[in-house]
Formats: C-alpha cells, structure tokens, sequence
C-alpha cells in the first residue's frame, strides 16, 4: 500500500514521498483512513512506529481540502488545529513534521512552549495559524493573557496522552478543553495503552474509532536488549568501558536525576568522551542546541533525564544506554523506543545495580519477557552488596507549580504514574481519570 492509496492529496505524497518515506507504517496505514472520514480516534502504538505521520497528514489533508480551506488573509486565519504535547522537545519535532509534510499546502503552523520569551510567541500568533502545537502550560498562559483565539478550533489532537497523565496535567488539558468548540474532531494517540487512558478516552472522544497496533507495552522487537549487572560505584567507569571498547558514535544516555546527569557529563569529559546533558533545568537554548549537536553527529553522547524521552526523534540511532533505570516501568518503554525507529536496528543497554532489582522485575513483568544479563570482565557485581534507598525524582530548579522537592524512598515503594505525592493535596480527576501525579522537572512551562 502506498500513501497514494490512503486517499492523502498529490501535494502531501509529494512531500511525504520527498522526504524517503513510500510505504506507510501500520499505524499510519489504519489511522490515516480513520481520521480522514472526520470521525474521533483513539490509537495506541509503541513508540517509533510512525505516530506523529499517522496524525499530521491526515489532518494536513483534512484542513486542506476542506470546505472552510485557509484564506489566503493570514492574518484573518483562525487556529483550526490544536496539538497538545508534553513536551518541549516533542511539540518541535511534531510542528516540523507539520511543515515538512506541508511544504506544499498553502497553511501555516506555529509551536509554543514555555523556556522562551513569550513575546515572539504573541507576534507569531498574531498573523494567524492554522495549525498550531503546544504544551498545555504555555498555552495557558497565552489563554490568560488573552494572546490566543481557540473558539474555531475543528481539530484537537493529544499526543502522548498518557504522559501527559503522567506528568499531571489533566487540569491543565481540562482547562484548555473549556474554551474549544463543543463540535469538533478529537484525536488521542499514545505510546501506551493503560486503562486510564481508556477512561479519559470515554470522557473527551464520540464514539471513537480504536487502533491498536502491537501488544500493550511493548518494545519493539528489533532493539536488541541486554542488562549488565554492576556496582553502583562502577556503573561510570563501566559506560566509558562500553563506548570505548565497542567504539559506540553516538549514544543516547537516561540518568534517574537532573544532578545525575550532569555529573556523568562532567565523569564522560575526563575520560575523553564528549557529551551534554538536556534535562529541565537547562535553558531551552541549551537543551536545543545539545539536540543539534547530536543529531548532527558533533556530539558523541547526549545525558538525558525522562523529561526528554518522547522528544528525540533521531534517525538511525544505534545505542541508548539506561543509566539509571526508571522508578516507573513504563518509561523503560519510552526511552529504549529511541533507537529502532523506521525499521531501523538498534540497541539498548541497562546498567543494573543492586538497588534496581525490584525496578527491573517491574519493567520485565510489563513487557513480558526477561531481558538478557551479561557480566562484563572487571565489572563483576558484588555477590554481598545490599540494597540502598535511591533518588527516584531530582528536587526543585523546575519552577512547576506543585512541583514536589526531591524525595528518596527504597525500590520497593516505587512511585506509580497515578500515585498520590506525599502531603499532596485532593487528586484532581477528568473524564474520570484521577492524576494526582506531581508534575516533572520543567514545571509548567515546557
């Protein structure tokens, strides 16, 4: 099948096609016929398969050809279509998307979100877009300050709606919901399948059309996995073993902490490899720039906390590393979803300590399998080393309303995506979905 065939415009397979894609993904195959016939959509697919397509070209389509197709009045053009994401990283990689697919359609697009001046922010809008992409706390405080017109919104897409529930930003969303039109097309697409997902699913979409693509939680087959056991004290010394001993190019590294992060960005330098961290206390114009360099290939690792898993979208990258596993198994999903994309091969390692064991029979009972082991020569585990409390979440720097200061507990007492917060107020709920969850590092404005 081609994308000709999903019913998609010339100019769009054009584009599409420019940019070396001809078949299209499952997801893209069975939601791109779903959302054209202007129905609601729920879709749920592992990460790497195509989600981001499978939603901006049908939509590009849709408001295209439409019978209210843009003027060419910019500055009288109204937003049409809303992305929401949870991310800074994600809302720039899904709005280049929008353009790169409609380089040819006479629409306009634009992204905000929060860690840069909101003034360029406000001229922008002001000369109209159709499609615009945002994470929900910058938006809001366009709503506020009155920078902002959704009443004409047709089209509303969520991406990554269960981070968006994990990350606690249900009010937020529920806010932005409030102003849209009551009549409008509602989109959900998610990494993950939970059954909080469903619930708010039933709250927000009409009689929704549901895809599936692959088990719930999976991983993508073609990521090779594998643990290496070792001492906490050593994981460092055995990363720079790894990358120098298989002489990796370009690794994507997930630390646990903010802090974390940027000590193994200090402990990497020493030992000859370069490297950058991008977590939420980097100012946007480092964390982009961090992104560049990597993406171009002038940067050999790239230390990032879970703030940034859904937003790095990198063709053919070969290794990502968890330096620290997740307190919560579902983002062991996400980050490793970094490497194998496109039918690309890839590989993703996790740096196990004793204190993590808990952690990783979490991770392997949600993707169902057991993931290999392989001890490393010089790096052997103390057979008698015993379990400590860990840092499951870096404290402060976030500016976040609600934001919690650190917290350390033992494995055993993991943080789930919708537990409360301790001392945490009343949960907040919509569409029946409950996320007392605190929100990440980064704050509202992301």
């Amino acid at each position: 099948m081609s994308f000709a065939q999903l019913g998609l415009s010339a100019d769009i397979v054009r584009a599409v096609t420019e940019h070396g894609y001809t078949v299209p993904t499952p997801i893209q195959a069975q939601a791109i016929p779903a959302v054209l016939l202007g129905g609601d959509l729920l879709a749920g697919a592992q990460t790497g398969t195509g989600k981001t397509a499978g939603f901006t070209l049908p939509i590009l389509h849709r408001l295209s050809t439409g019978a209210a197709a843009p003027t060419t009045n910019t500055a009288t053009r109204p937003i049409r279509a809303l992305i929401l994401t949870p991310t800074r990283e994600l809302a720039a990689q899904v709005e280049e998307s929008v353009r790169t697919y409609g380089k040819y359609l006479k629409l306009t697009s634009a992204v905000i979100f929060g860690g840069v001046g909101i003034n360029p922010q406000i001229k922008l809008l002001k000369h109209g877009v159709d499609i615009l992409v945002a994470t929900p706390g910058r938006l809001l405080d366009h709503m506020q300050q009155g920078t902002v017109n959704l009443s004409q919104v047709e089209i509303l897409i969520l991406d990554e709606a269960d981070r968006m529930l994990d990350m606690g930003f249900i009010k937020d969303i529920k806010k932005i919901l409030a102003v849209l039109p009551k009549k409008r097309q509602n989109l959900l697409f998610s990494a993950t399948f939970s059954e909080e997902i469903k619930t708010l699913a039933d709250g927000l979409l009409n009689a929704p059309a549901m895809i599936e693509v692959a088990r719930r939680n999976s991983t993508v087959e073609i990521i090779a996995q594998k643990i290496y056991p070792v001492d906490r004290d050593k994981k460092h010394p055995l990363l720079a073993h790894l990358i120098k001993t298989n002489n990796w190019p370009q690794v994507l590294v997930f630390t646990r902490t903010k802090h974390g992060a940027n000590k193994l960005v200090e402990q990497l330098e020493k030992d000859g490899i370069s490297g950058m961290a991008i977590h939420g206390n980097k100012s946007q114009s480092a964390r982009t720039k961090a992104l560049a360099e990597f993406k171009d290939g002038k940067l050999q690792v790239l230390v990032a906390t879970d703030i940034a898993a859904r937003g790095i979208d990198i063709d053919q990258l070969p290794h990502v590393v968890n330096y620290d596993l997740p307190n919560i198994p579902e983002d062991y999903v996400h980050r490793i979803g970094r490497t194998g994309r496109a039918g690309a091969t890839g590989e993703a390692v996790s740096l196990v300590c004793v204190d993590e064991h808990e952690m990783l029979r979490d991770i392997e009972k949600l993707i169902k399998r057991e993931l290999p082991k392989e001890i490393v020569p010089g790096f052997e585990p103390d057979p008698h080393a015993r379990a400590q409390p860990i840092q499951l979440r870096s404290g402060g720097g976030g500016g976040g309303r609600g934001q919690p200061q650190g917290r350390t507990a033992v494995v055993k007492t993991r943080v789930s995506p919708t537990a409360k917060p301790q001392g945490g107020g009343p949960s907040k709920s919509f569409g029946g979905v409950k996320s007392s969850a605190p929100r990440r590092s980064g704050g509202r404005g992301r």
